[in-house]
This record gives C-alpha cells, sequence and structure tokens, in this order.
C-alpha cells in the first residue's frame, strides 16, 4: 500500500504534525510506501495569489526537509519505504524557472508529483484554482463561466504534461480533477469531457501516472475523489498506472477517501 501524496509541517497551510507522528499513523494504516510531496518553494519572481501567500514552502526551509526525511528514512528502515518528493506546481510563463530547480534539487528526490493550482488569468497576473468557494466564483465571473474556469484548468494540466522541464520533471500528474472541488456550489452544464480524455489519451502516450488523489471525498463541495470513477474507467482502459495519494495536510487526513475508493476500483 503507497501513499504518493502526503505533505508535512513544512507547508504553511498545513499541521504541526510530525513526520514521526505521520510515520507511525501510516504504519497503523498498513502503509508499505510513503511519499512526502511538499509543495516545492514558487519560483522566484512569482507573487503567490493567495491572501496570506502560504501556497508553498520556503526556500530557506529545503535543506531542514532534506535532513528530516534523510533522518526518518534511518530510523523506520526495514519497516516502511520512505520517499523524498515535491509537489512541483506547473505555473504558465515559469517553465525555464521550474526547470532550473528541478534541475537542482531533483537528484535528491525519490518521488514527485506535478500540479496545476494556478491559472494564468486575462490580464496576465494568476488565480490560485482552489483557494476558496467565494474565489472560485469570483472566478467565474471574471472568466465567462464556470465551464471556462474547468477548460482553462484542463488547457494548462495539457501545458504541464507537455513542457519540457527537464530530466528530473514528475511524471505522475497530480489530482487532475481538482477544478471539481467547489462543484456542489458551482456544477457544470457541461462536463469537459473532450479536454478529459485528451490528457489521459496524453498521459498514456507518454508512460504518465495519475495520482488517484482521495482529498477530495472529504470537500464538502466536491465530495468525489480527484479524478472521480468516470474518468478512472477511462484511464483504467488505457493502462494507465494510477498512485493512490491521500494528499494529506495532517496525520488525520492519511487513508482519507481509501474506502470509498476502493469499493469503486
Amino acid at each position: 500500500m503507497k501513499d504518493g501524496h502526503v505533505h508535512t509541517a513544512f507547508c504553511p497551510h498545513g499541521t504541526d504534525d510530525t513526520i514521526d507522528e505521520y510515520i507511525q499513523r501510516a504504519l497503523q494504516l498498513g502503509y508499505s510506501e510513503i511519499t512526502f510531496a511538499e509543495h516545492a518553494p514558487l519560483p522566484e519572481g512569482f507573487m503567490d495569489p493567495t491572501p496570506i501567500q502560504d501556497s508553498a514552502m520556503a526556500i530557506e526551509d529545503l535543506d531542514s526537509y532534506f535532513q528530516t526525511i534523510a533522518e526518518a528514512k534511518k530510523r523506520y528502515t526495514g519497516k516502511i519505504k520512505i520517499n523524498t518528493g515535491f509537489e512541483i506546481d506547473f505555473i504558465q510563463g515559469y517553465e525555464n524557472d521550474t526547470t532550473d530547480f528541478l534541475n537542482k534539487y531533483g537528484p535528491l528526490l525519490d518521488d514527485g508529483v506535478l500540479s496545476v493550482h494556478f491559472l494564468k488569468n486575462k490580464s496576465g497576473t494568476y488565480d490560485c484554482l482552489d483557494y476558496s468557494p467565494d474565489h472560485f466564483g469570483k472566478m467565474a465571473k471574471d472568466y465567462g463561466s464556470v465551464e471556462n474556469v474547468h477548460r482553462q484548468y484542463y488547457q494548462t494540466v495539457m501545458k504541464s504534461i507537455l513542457a519540457d522541464l527537464g530530466p528530473y520533471k514528475p511524471k505522475r500528474i497530480g489530482h487532475m480533477t481538482l477544478a471539481n472541488k467547489f462543484r456542489l456550489k458551482y456544477p457544470l452544464s457541461n462536463e469537459c469531457t473532450g479536454e478529459i480524455i485528451e490528457i489521459l489519451d496524453k498521459v498514456s502516450e507518454l508512460g504518465y501516472e495519475l495520482d488517484y488523489n482521495g482529498a477530495g471525498t472529504a470537500k464538502p463541495l466536491c465530495r468525489n475523489p480527484y479524478p472521480p470513477d468516470w474518468v478512472i474507467g477511462e484511464a483504467k482502459k488505457r493502462g494507465i498506472p494510477l498512485v493512490y495519494g491521500s494528499d494529506a495536510h495532517q496525520v488525520k487526513e492519511l487513508g482519507q477517501g481509501l474506502e470509498y475508493m476502493k469499493i469503486k476500483k
């Protein structure tokens, strides 16, 4: 049992739970492998659009992050496989900065996730797609419709898949339907099936993986995994590897969605 997407106390919008508390809980749940995939520092010059700018870890914490996980690997040798990882943000327009970061730190990584949280809008600034229901509603007005937000999201996911980010680019696409986070408040009249199928075809063609993310099952305005069942069915038809990710930001979230997803699988 692998959990390929776990956050830590190094995440400023996360928790104070320690790495040891995470691993002890992982062992209780029967995990054989866990990837700490902290939000990598955002590119220099990119302005985090969230109100308190807490989307990612500070670059000053990188050495401590690597050291903390390295020490945990030693303590739990033979008990659980621990991977050092990042959740890398694909930010349109910052591809070169992201490549430089990966070229520098990629050799230190065992695993990773490539995700989209930020969308470039018409004014050339950025929106954080999953920050809050109210902000998503504002985006829907600014972009012209809820459907336009979803389309912009999937177009950006496709750009992330196609982007040349160097040899250390993560090959697992994070929560590919994150645009559904507030779907019960902002329902789609026309699901972006075409865009999703195109993404799956490209993921399959390139031999990438999907983050089968349980966090959406715990979100009150989503109540579905990322991606939902029909997308998982299409992914399986294409032979795309699925890697469960709790996307836990605190210990109690380890394993979230897993029971539902096991039933549906």
